[in-house]
């Protein structure tokens, strides 16, 4: 191992804890990138990659529900409005409630951008952590505004016809939010992990 220098960070380094003390067993130097930054093989070159794909990954997702959920449920308020428009601003909440779900994706998208940085400072854990956290909120979205549409287009037009099914359809409609929210949770949990490590 001539010619290494000791500052050089560990690449496939194998270290033994023997009595407290390190023993390196292999030393190998690490990549020099063409813009004078090293990287190593826990933090290379592509793991910003993970983190933007997180970010856009949260925001694509919860959106793509949160349009499903409005449109869906836009289509039950404007064929009850026909018969009794004095509800149809009763029967807008499906339509706030999916608004939400894209509100959830952009919190956790400006989490993950506001901690990209360039290799070797982002490391393949900061991004993985990411990545799932983008994935979390977004996928849950998804879900969760699939719901929202299918049980407000069907609840507006029952809420028409039978006002006392008002309170049934906004608990199921609490109910199918919370998806989101349960993986707007995990996702800033993820993210923290980041930050406390």
């Amino acid at each position: 191992s001539s010619g290494i220098n000791a500052e050089w960070p560990l690449r496939r380094g194998v270290l033994n804890y023997t009595n407290n003390l390190i023993y390196i067993n292999k030393f190998e130097p690490p990549l020099t990138m063409s813009n004078g930054t090293m990287t190593t093989d826990l933090a290379p070159a592509y793991a910003p990659f993970f983190g933007c794909m997180g970010a856009a990954s949260a925001i694509i997702f919860s959106s793509l529900g949160a349009a499903y959920g409005t449109a869906k449920s836009a289509v039950g308020i404007s064929a009850m409005a026909v018969m009794k428009p004095d509800l149809i601003m009763k029967s807008m909440i499906p339509v706030v409630m999916a608004g939400i779900l894209a509100i959830y994706g952009l919190v956790v998208a400006a989490l993950i951008i506001q901690s990209l940085y360039p290799a070797p400072k982002y490391t393949l854990f900061m991004s993985f952590c990411d990545f799932a956290a983008g994935l979390s909120v977004g996928i849950c979205g998804l879900a969760s505004g699939f719901a929202i549409g299918i049980v407000g287009d069907s609840g507006v037009r029952s809420t028409a016809q039978q006002p006392k099914m008002f309170v049934g359809m906004l608990l199921m409609l609490i109910f199918a939010e919370v998806l989101g929210l349960y993986g707007l949770i995990v996702g800033i949990i993820l993210h923290i992990r980041i930050t406390t490590n």
